[in-house]
Protein backbone atom coordinates (compact mmCIF):
# COMPACT_ATOMS: atom_id res chain seq x y z
CA UNK A 1 0.00 0.00 0.00
CA UNK A 2 2.66 1.90 0.89
CA UNK A 3 4.46 1.40 -2.11
CA UNK A 4 1.37 2.28 -4.50
CA UNK A 5 0.96 6.12 -2.44
CA UNK A 6 4.89 6.61 -3.48
CA UNK A 7 4.13 6.04 -6.61
CA UNK A 8 1.41 7.92 -6.74
CA UNK A 9 2.92 10.62 -5.11
CA UNK A 10 5.46 10.40 -7.89
CA UNK A 11 3.34 10.70 -10.84
CA UNK A 12 1.41 13.32 -9.56
CA UNK A 13 4.33 15.41 -9.40
CA UNK A 14 5.24 14.63 -12.41
CA UNK A 15 2.31 15.50 -14.25
CA UNK A 16 1.67 18.71 -12.30
CA UNK A 17 4.73 20.52 -13.47
CA UNK A 18 4.42 22.77 -16.02
CA UNK A 19 5.70 21.88 -19.79
CA UNK A 20 8.74 23.58 -20.95
CA UNK A 21 8.89 25.34 -23.98
CA UNK A 22 11.55 24.00 -26.60
CA UNK A 23 12.52 27.10 -28.02
CA UNK A 24 12.92 28.39 -24.39
CA UNK A 25 14.92 25.53 -22.56
CA UNK A 26 17.08 26.15 -25.52
CA UNK A 27 17.65 29.76 -24.97
CA UNK A 28 18.25 28.91 -21.29
CA UNK A 29 20.00 25.69 -20.50
CA UNK A 30 21.37 25.46 -23.96
CA UNK A 31 22.94 29.10 -24.90
CA UNK A 32 23.17 31.19 -21.37
CA UNK A 33 23.31 28.26 -19.00
CA UNK A 34 21.14 30.04 -16.75
CA UNK A 35 22.51 29.71 -13.45
CA UNK A 36 20.38 30.10 -10.53
CA UNK A 37 21.30 32.88 -9.09
CA UNK A 38 23.57 36.04 -10.33
CA UNK A 39 26.12 35.53 -7.73
CA UNK A 40 26.83 31.77 -9.44
CA UNK A 41 28.58 33.43 -12.21
CA UNK A 42 29.15 29.28 -13.23
CA UNK A 43 32.22 30.53 -15.51
CA UNK A 44 32.37 31.80 -18.84
CA UNK A 45 30.83 29.86 -21.89
CA UNK A 46 33.44 29.69 -24.81
CA UNK A 47 31.30 29.90 -27.69
CA UNK A 48 29.50 32.99 -26.54
CA UNK A 49 32.93 34.73 -25.69
CA UNK A 50 34.64 33.82 -28.91
CA UNK A 51 31.26 35.24 -30.79
CA UNK A 52 31.77 38.27 -28.88
CA UNK A 53 35.42 38.82 -29.64
CA UNK A 54 34.86 37.91 -33.48
CA UNK A 55 31.65 40.88 -33.13
CA UNK A 56 34.93 43.07 -31.55
CA UNK A 57 37.11 43.01 -34.14
CA UNK A 58 34.87 43.33 -37.06
CA UNK A 59 33.79 46.73 -34.81
CA UNK A 60 37.61 47.36 -34.54
CA UNK A 61 38.24 46.82 -38.45
CA UNK A 62 34.95 48.79 -39.64
CA UNK A 63 35.98 52.08 -37.51
CA UNK A 64 39.59 52.03 -37.43
CA UNK A 65 40.05 53.99 -40.02
CA UNK A 66 37.69 57.10 -39.27
CA UNK A 67 33.50 57.81 -40.54
CA UNK A 68 34.34 57.52 -44.37
CA UNK A 69 35.90 54.31 -43.96
CA UNK A 70 32.68 53.26 -41.80
CA UNK A 71 30.65 54.65 -44.13
CA UNK A 72 31.51 52.86 -47.21
CA UNK A 73 31.00 49.46 -44.67
CA UNK A 74 27.13 50.84 -43.56
CA UNK A 75 26.16 51.11 -47.26
CA UNK A 76 26.01 47.21 -46.69
CA UNK A 77 25.60 46.96 -43.21
CA UNK A 78 22.70 49.34 -43.46
CA UNK A 79 20.69 49.00 -46.66
CA UNK A 80 21.03 44.17 -46.61
CA UNK A 81 18.99 44.44 -43.85
CA UNK A 82 16.50 46.42 -45.51
CA UNK A 83 16.39 43.22 -48.36
CA UNK A 84 16.11 40.55 -45.69
CA UNK A 85 12.94 42.21 -43.64
CA UNK A 86 11.23 42.97 -47.10
CA UNK A 87 11.72 39.18 -47.77
CA UNK A 88 10.69 38.16 -44.39
CA UNK A 89 7.80 40.16 -44.50
CA UNK A 90 6.65 38.65 -47.84
CA UNK A 91 6.65 35.46 -46.19
CA UNK A 92 5.34 35.98 -42.91
CA UNK A 93 2.36 37.72 -44.68
CA UNK A 94 1.52 34.48 -46.88
CA UNK A 95 1.03 32.36 -43.71
CA UNK A 96 -1.69 31.14 -42.04
CA UNK A 97 -2.99 33.38 -39.23
CA UNK A 98 -1.15 36.26 -40.58
CA UNK A 99 -3.97 38.49 -40.88
CA UNK A 100 -4.95 37.77 -37.19
CA UNK A 101 -1.85 38.79 -36.29
CA UNK A 102 -1.73 42.14 -38.30
CA UNK A 103 -4.87 43.00 -37.07
CA UNK A 104 -3.92 42.57 -33.26
CA UNK A 105 -1.11 44.85 -34.79
CA UNK A 106 -2.39 47.84 -36.29
CA UNK A 107 -6.27 47.39 -33.43
CA UNK A 108 -5.54 49.96 -31.12
CA UNK A 109 -6.69 49.35 -27.66
CA UNK A 110 -7.93 52.39 -26.53
CA UNK A 111 -8.33 52.42 -22.85
CA UNK A 112 -4.61 51.48 -22.18
CA UNK A 113 -4.30 55.81 -23.42
CA UNK A 114 -5.27 56.06 -19.64
CA UNK A 115 -2.18 53.94 -18.38
CA UNK A 116 0.86 56.69 -17.70
CA UNK A 117 2.79 53.06 -17.94
CA UNK A 118 2.07 53.29 -21.71
CA UNK A 119 2.88 56.41 -22.23
CA UNK A 120 6.35 56.12 -20.25
CA UNK A 121 7.17 53.14 -22.48
CA UNK A 122 6.19 54.77 -25.98
CA UNK A 123 8.15 57.84 -25.14
CA UNK A 124 11.38 55.99 -24.01
CA UNK A 125 10.96 53.87 -26.53
CA UNK A 126 11.16 57.04 -29.41
CA UNK A 127 14.08 58.35 -27.51
CA UNK A 128 16.02 55.05 -28.13
CA UNK A 129 14.25 54.30 -31.59
CA UNK A 130 15.62 57.89 -32.56
CA UNK A 131 19.19 57.39 -30.37
CA UNK A 132 17.92 60.93 -28.84
CA UNK A 133 20.73 61.68 -26.08
CA UNK A 134 23.04 59.04 -27.33
CA UNK A 135 25.27 61.46 -29.16
CA UNK A 136 25.12 59.22 -32.19
CA UNK A 137 23.47 61.56 -34.16
CA UNK A 138 25.29 64.70 -33.28
CA UNK A 139 28.39 62.92 -33.68
CA UNK A 140 27.61 62.08 -37.47
CA UNK A 141 26.13 65.47 -37.76
CA UNK A 142 29.65 67.44 -36.71
CA UNK A 143 31.04 65.85 -39.98
CA UNK A 144 28.36 67.85 -42.23
CA UNK A 145 29.33 70.83 -43.77
CA UNK A 146 28.22 73.96 -42.32
CA UNK A 147 25.53 74.51 -44.58
CA UNK A 148 24.15 71.11 -45.48
CA UNK A 149 20.24 71.29 -45.53
CA UNK A 150 20.50 68.93 -41.99
CA UNK A 151 16.47 70.00 -41.54
CA UNK A 152 15.70 67.92 -44.81
CA UNK A 153 17.66 65.38 -43.59
CA UNK A 154 15.81 65.07 -39.95
CA UNK A 155 13.24 64.89 -41.72
CA UNK A 156 14.02 62.10 -43.90
CA UNK A 157 15.93 60.41 -41.13
CA UNK A 158 12.85 60.41 -39.05
CA UNK A 159 10.34 59.20 -41.65
CA UNK A 160 13.00 56.64 -42.59
CA UNK A 161 12.57 55.16 -38.77
CA UNK A 162 9.25 55.48 -37.87
CA UNK A 163 8.76 53.61 -41.19
CA UNK A 164 11.11 50.78 -40.55
CA UNK A 165 9.92 50.33 -37.10
CA UNK A 166 6.24 49.89 -38.76
CA UNK A 167 7.20 47.77 -41.61
CA UNK A 168 8.83 45.66 -39.20
CA UNK A 169 5.79 45.67 -36.80
CA UNK A 170 4.29 44.04 -39.45
CA UNK A 171 6.85 41.53 -40.12
CA UNK A 172 6.55 40.03 -36.58
CA UNK A 173 3.11 40.07 -35.97
CA UNK A 174 2.54 38.11 -39.08
CA UNK A 175 4.71 35.51 -37.60
CA UNK A 176 3.09 35.42 -34.44
CA UNK A 177 -0.12 35.47 -35.39
CA UNK A 178 0.29 32.39 -37.33
CA UNK A 179 2.26 31.15 -33.98
CA UNK A 180 -0.89 31.25 -32.07
CA UNK A 181 -3.04 29.51 -34.88
CA UNK A 182 -0.67 26.69 -34.62
CA UNK A 183 -1.12 26.44 -30.69
CA UNK A 184 -4.32 27.77 -30.77
CA UNK A 185 -3.35 30.63 -28.39
CA UNK A 186 -4.29 34.36 -27.75
CA UNK A 187 -1.19 36.65 -30.04
CA UNK A 188 -0.55 38.35 -25.92
CA UNK A 189 -0.04 35.07 -24.76
CA UNK A 190 2.67 34.47 -27.33
CA UNK A 191 4.51 37.61 -27.77
CA UNK A 192 7.59 37.79 -25.04
CA UNK A 193 9.28 41.35 -24.59
CA UNK A 194 12.89 42.07 -24.61
CA UNK A 195 15.31 39.54 -25.79
CA UNK A 196 12.74 36.97 -25.83
CA UNK A 197 10.91 38.06 -28.72
CA UNK A 198 14.27 38.04 -30.35
CA UNK A 199 15.74 34.80 -29.43
CA UNK A 200 12.68 32.85 -28.32
CA UNK A 201 9.11 33.71 -30.03
CA UNK A 202 10.16 34.44 -33.40
CA UNK A 203 13.12 31.40 -33.89
CA UNK A 204 10.13 29.41 -32.34
CA UNK A 205 7.83 30.21 -34.71
CA UNK A 206 10.20 30.11 -38.30
CA UNK A 207 10.68 26.12 -37.14
CA UNK A 208 7.45 25.60 -38.21
CA UNK A 209 7.77 27.17 -41.29
CA UNK A 210 8.97 25.13 -44.30
CA UNK A 211 12.49 25.70 -45.29
CA UNK A 212 13.10 26.75 -41.90
CA UNK A 213 16.71 26.89 -42.07
CA UNK A 214 16.77 29.38 -44.75
CA UNK A 215 14.41 31.73 -42.64
CA UNK A 216 16.48 31.60 -39.56
CA UNK A 217 19.74 32.19 -41.13
CA UNK A 218 17.50 35.37 -42.61
CA UNK A 219 16.24 36.49 -39.54
CA UNK A 220 19.79 36.13 -37.33
CA UNK A 221 21.74 38.07 -40.05
CA UNK A 222 19.58 40.76 -39.79
CA UNK A 223 19.82 40.48 -35.63
CA UNK A 224 23.48 40.72 -36.51
CA UNK A 225 23.73 43.63 -39.16
CA UNK A 226 21.58 45.46 -37.25
CA UNK A 227 23.90 45.04 -34.16
CA UNK A 228 27.03 46.22 -35.66
CA UNK A 229 25.38 49.14 -37.15
CA UNK A 230 24.04 49.83 -33.49
CA UNK A 231 27.80 49.53 -32.06
CA UNK A 232 29.47 51.28 -35.53
CA UNK A 233 27.57 54.84 -34.44
CA UNK A 234 28.32 53.85 -30.31
CA UNK A 235 31.83 53.38 -30.88
CA UNK A 236 32.08 56.69 -33.33
CA UNK A 237 30.27 58.54 -30.95
CA UNK A 238 32.77 57.82 -28.01
CA UNK A 239 35.92 57.90 -30.18
CA UNK A 240 34.90 61.72 -31.94
CA UNK A 241 34.34 62.91 -28.79
CA UNK A 242 38.31 62.04 -27.71
CA UNK A 243 39.00 63.77 -30.78
CA UNK A 244 37.12 66.77 -30.03
CA UNK A 245 38.42 67.47 -26.86
CA UNK A 246 41.95 65.89 -27.60
CA UNK A 247 42.54 66.75 -31.06
CA UNK A 248 46.21 67.49 -31.05
CA UNK A 249 46.44 63.75 -28.83
CA UNK A 250 44.28 61.65 -31.39
CA UNK A 251 44.86 63.11 -34.81
CA UNK A 252 49.08 61.79 -34.64
CA UNK A 253 50.18 59.44 -36.85
CA UNK A 254 47.73 56.46 -36.16
CA UNK A 255 46.70 57.29 -32.50
CA UNK A 256 43.38 57.01 -34.01
CA UNK A 257 44.12 52.85 -34.52
CA UNK A 258 45.74 52.34 -31.36
CA UNK A 259 42.21 54.20 -29.24
CA UNK A 260 40.08 52.73 -30.94
CA UNK A 261 41.74 49.24 -30.39
CA UNK A 262 41.83 50.00 -26.73
CA UNK A 263 38.02 50.87 -26.06
CA UNK A 264 37.41 47.77 -27.99
CA UNK A 265 39.51 45.77 -25.97
CA UNK A 266 38.16 47.44 -22.87
CA UNK A 267 34.54 47.07 -24.03
CA UNK A 268 35.39 42.89 -24.82
CA UNK A 269 36.60 42.41 -21.23
CA UNK A 270 33.55 43.87 -19.71
CA UNK A 271 31.62 41.70 -21.53
CA UNK A 272 33.07 38.74 -20.35
CA UNK A 273 31.17 39.06 -17.27
CA UNK A 274 27.90 39.16 -19.61
CA UNK A 275 28.58 35.88 -21.36
CA UNK A 276 29.01 33.98 -18.35
CA UNK A 277 26.53 31.16 -16.78
CA UNK A 278 25.38 34.31 -14.65
CA UNK A 279 26.14 37.04 -17.51
CA UNK A 280 22.03 37.40 -18.29
CA UNK A 281 21.52 38.78 -15.05
CA UNK A 282 24.30 41.06 -15.13
CA UNK A 283 23.22 42.03 -18.59
CA UNK A 284 19.43 43.30 -17.76
CA UNK A 285 21.00 44.57 -14.79
CA UNK A 286 23.04 47.42 -17.14
CA UNK A 287 20.53 47.53 -19.49
CA UNK A 288 17.29 48.56 -16.72
CA UNK A 289 19.68 50.77 -15.00
CA UNK A 290 22.17 52.11 -17.05
CA UNK A 291 20.88 52.34 -20.82
CA UNK A 292 16.91 53.06 -18.59
CA UNK A 293 14.75 55.62 -20.14
CA UNK A 294 15.39 57.35 -17.04
CA UNK A 295 18.86 58.58 -17.88
CA UNK A 296 17.99 59.43 -21.50
CA UNK A 297 15.19 61.47 -20.48
CA UNK A 298 17.15 63.79 -17.42
CA UNK A 299 20.09 63.83 -20.51
CA UNK A 300 17.60 65.51 -23.12
CA UNK A 301 16.25 67.66 -20.53
CA UNK A 302 19.09 69.62 -19.96
CA UNK A 303 20.09 69.42 -23.97
CA UNK A 304 16.97 70.87 -24.63
CA UNK A 305 17.22 73.42 -21.49
CA UNK A 306 20.81 74.65 -22.67
CA UNK A 307 19.38 74.89 -25.98
CA UNK A 308 16.41 76.99 -25.46
CA UNK A 309 16.90 78.98 -22.48
CA UNK A 310 20.69 78.87 -22.54
CA UNK A 311 22.00 79.40 -25.98
CA UNK A 312 18.71 80.75 -26.70
CA UNK A 313 15.38 79.55 -29.11
CA UNK A 314 15.71 83.12 -30.91
CA UNK A 315 19.28 82.57 -31.11
CA UNK A 316 19.57 79.14 -32.48
CA UNK A 317 16.35 79.47 -34.85
CA UNK A 318 18.81 81.92 -36.40
CA UNK A 319 21.93 80.43 -36.42
CA UNK A 320 19.97 77.42 -38.44
CA UNK A 321 18.75 80.22 -40.97
CA UNK A 322 22.75 80.74 -41.13
CA UNK A 323 23.30 77.19 -42.25
CA UNK A 324 20.93 76.41 -44.34
CA UNK A 325 19.46 79.57 -45.70
CA UNK A 326 15.79 80.08 -45.07
CA UNK A 327 13.69 79.76 -41.74
CA UNK A 328 12.60 76.31 -40.90
CA UNK A 329 8.15 76.08 -38.82
CA UNK A 330 8.18 78.13 -36.17
CA UNK A 331 6.69 75.42 -34.48
CA UNK A 332 9.77 74.21 -33.48
CA UNK A 333 10.63 77.09 -31.41
CA UNK A 334 7.88 76.25 -29.27
CA UNK A 335 8.58 72.88 -29.09
CA UNK A 336 12.54 73.68 -27.78
CA UNK A 337 11.28 76.31 -25.20
CA UNK A 338 8.54 74.61 -23.87
CA UNK A 339 7.03 71.18 -25.14
CA UNK A 340 10.27 69.28 -25.06
CA UNK A 341 11.08 70.09 -22.07
CA UNK A 342 7.77 69.91 -20.23
CA UNK A 343 7.46 66.50 -21.38
CA UNK A 344 10.41 64.97 -21.06
CA UNK A 345 10.77 66.28 -16.96
CA UNK A 346 7.17 64.91 -16.61
CA UNK A 347 7.67 61.51 -18.33
CA UNK A 348 10.67 61.18 -16.04
CA UNK A 349 8.88 62.09 -12.97
CA UNK A 350 6.32 59.61 -13.89
CA UNK A 351 8.78 57.32 -14.47
CA UNK A 352 10.60 58.06 -10.57
CA UNK A 353 6.85 57.77 -9.20
CA UNK A 354 6.38 54.25 -11.02
CA UNK A 355 9.60 52.83 -10.84
CA UNK A 356 9.93 49.26 -9.63
CA UNK A 357 13.02 46.81 -8.98
CA UNK A 358 14.65 45.08 -11.67
CA UNK A 359 13.25 41.36 -12.00
CA UNK A 360 14.68 39.05 -14.69
CA UNK A 361 11.78 37.01 -16.21
CA UNK A 362 9.41 38.58 -14.26
CA UNK A 363 10.43 36.32 -11.56
CA UNK A 364 13.34 36.54 -10.07
CA UNK A 365 14.08 38.85 -7.83
CA UNK A 366 17.80 40.51 -7.54
CA UNK A 367 19.50 40.86 -4.07
CA UNK A 368 19.60 44.53 -2.70
CA UNK A 369 23.55 44.79 -3.40
CA UNK A 370 22.82 44.06 -7.48
CA UNK A 371 19.78 46.53 -7.23
CA UNK A 372 22.05 48.94 -5.66
CA UNK A 373 24.98 48.56 -8.10
CA UNK A 374 22.08 49.46 -10.80
CA UNK A 375 20.98 52.52 -9.18
CA UNK A 376 24.40 53.32 -9.27
CA UNK A 377 25.17 52.75 -12.69
CA UNK A 378 22.19 55.13 -13.65
CA UNK A 379 23.61 57.58 -11.51
CA UNK A 380 26.47 57.67 -12.58
CA UNK A 381 25.36 59.14 -16.12
CA UNK A 382 23.21 61.29 -14.58
CA UNK A 383 25.67 62.77 -12.15
CA UNK A 384 27.85 64.08 -14.81
CA UNK A 385 25.58 67.02 -16.05
CA UNK A 386 25.35 68.73 -12.62
CA UNK A 387 28.96 68.10 -11.46
CA UNK A 388 30.30 69.44 -14.75
CA UNK A 389 28.28 72.35 -13.89
CA UNK A 390 29.24 72.57 -10.64
CA UNK A 391 32.90 72.30 -11.68
CA UNK A 392 32.61 74.90 -13.90
CA UNK A 393 30.82 76.86 -11.56
CA UNK A 394 33.96 76.61 -9.08
CA UNK A 395 36.77 77.04 -11.31
CA UNK A 396 35.40 79.97 -13.51
CA UNK A 397 36.89 83.31 -11.93
CA UNK A 398 34.87 86.45 -11.04
CA UNK A 399 31.75 86.60 -8.20
CA UNK A 400 29.04 83.98 -8.52
CA UNK A 401 27.16 86.39 -10.63
CA UNK A 402 29.96 87.14 -13.12
CA UNK A 403 30.60 83.19 -13.07
CA UNK A 404 27.17 82.01 -14.00
CA UNK A 405 26.83 84.86 -17.17
CA UNK A 406 30.30 83.59 -18.58
CA UNK A 407 29.40 80.14 -18.36
CA UNK A 408 25.52 80.78 -19.97
CA UNK A 409 26.96 82.90 -22.67
CA UNK A 410 27.51 80.63 -26.22
CA UNK A 411 30.83 81.27 -27.77
CA UNK A 412 31.00 81.29 -31.34
CA UNK A 413 33.54 81.89 -33.78
CA UNK A 414 33.22 85.20 -35.98
CA UNK A 415 32.18 84.18 -39.03
CA UNK A 416 29.17 82.27 -36.98
CA UNK A 417 27.70 85.89 -35.45
CA UNK A 418 24.13 86.55 -37.60
CA UNK A 419 23.79 90.35 -38.01
CA UNK A 420 20.72 90.71 -36.15
CA UNK A 421 22.46 89.27 -32.74
CA UNK A 422 24.32 92.19 -30.14
CA UNK A 423 28.06 91.29 -30.00
CA UNK A 424 28.05 92.11 -26.38
CA UNK A 425 25.77 89.18 -25.36
CA UNK A 426 27.74 86.52 -27.48
CA UNK A 427 31.59 86.07 -27.03
CA UNK A 428 33.51 85.01 -29.95
CA UNK A 429 37.07 83.98 -30.60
Amino acid sequence: MSAYANSSLVISNVTSEQPVDPAVEFWEKGVLQLTTDITEGGGIIWQLALSLLVVWIIVYFCVWKGVKWTGKVVYFTAIFPYIILSVLLIRGLTLDGAREGVVYYLKPDLSRLADIQVWIDGGTQVFFSYAVALNQIITFGSYNKFTNNFYRDAILVSCINSGTSLIGGFAVFSVLGFMAKQHNLPIADVANAGPGLAFITYPNAVTQMSISPLWAALFFLMIILLGLDSQFAGVEAVITALMDVFPTLMRRGNRRMYIVGVYCLVSFLLGLSMVSRGGMYIFQLFDYYSASGMVLLWSVFWEVVVIAWVFGADRFYDAIEMMIGSRINPYLHFCWKYLSPVLCMGLLLAKLIMFRPVKYNKTYEYPDWAQGFGVMLALLSMLCIPSYALFKLVTTQGSLVQRWRKMTKPILQKHQIHPRWRVNNTRHV
